[in-house]
């Protein structure tokens, strides 16, 4: 049986820091799945279309290339329980864990079926700076029928959102930073 880790972000835009994560569960996980999401709990910037497109540009950084990842738009689906019955198919007989940010523990009791959800994955906690674990949260979850493990992994303290805001190209890859200095993404606007 192999282990599958499921990696759904909303990339808007995708960071070093996702690249640091993608990088450690491909050293971590026998595959790892890859895609952009909409996150029903997030509003989005930027189409999916062009946040699937550079997150295929951060995964395909020649220096940091893995036979073990796959990104597919398939995947992206409005709920992660269908996500999970569509990995299922693909990947039968794999051990799924679904790789989720630390930010993400206190809306995860919200989502559709979680207990449904909960049941079918192992559940991979990645810390963020600036979103602390918090015990009682994780029991809550262990409760619900989670199986609950964190990340060893020390992430920048950089996020999508930061970028959007300051527009600060050093948390980019270059792939990233001049496909959305070509697409004109994330044009920066006084609101002043």
């Amino acid at each position: 049986m192999i282990t599958l880790a499921l990696f759904g972000t909303s990339a808007d835009p995708p960071t070093k820091a996702h690249e640091e994560i993608v990088s450690w569960l491909s050293q971590e996980f026998d595959a790892v799945a890859v895609w952009a999401s909409d996150n029903p709990f997030k509003s989005h910037q930027t189409p999916l279309c062009h946040r699937s497109q550079m997150l295929q540009l951060l995964m395909a950084d020649p220096d940091n290339h893995r036979d073990n990842l796959y990104f597919d738009a398939e995947l992206s689906q409005p709920r992660t329980l269908e996500t999970v019955r569509i990995a299922r198919q693909k990947w039968p007989e794999a051990e799924l864990y679904l790789v989720i940010g630390s930010d993400l523990i206190p809306q995860l009791p919200r989502w559709y079926q979680v207990e449904e959800l909960l049941s079918q994955v192992n559940l991979l906690v990645v810390p963020r700076p600036g979103n602390p674990i918090h015990e009682p949260e994780l029991d809550q979850l262990r409760q619900m029928g989670a199986s609950v493990a964190i990340a060893d992994l020390h992430l920048p303290d950089v996020s999508s959102t930061a970028y959007r805001q300051t527009q600060t190209s050093q948390v980019l890859t270059p792939p990233v930073a001049r496909y959305i200095q070509r697409e004109n993404l994330y044009a920066y606007q006084d609101v002043s």
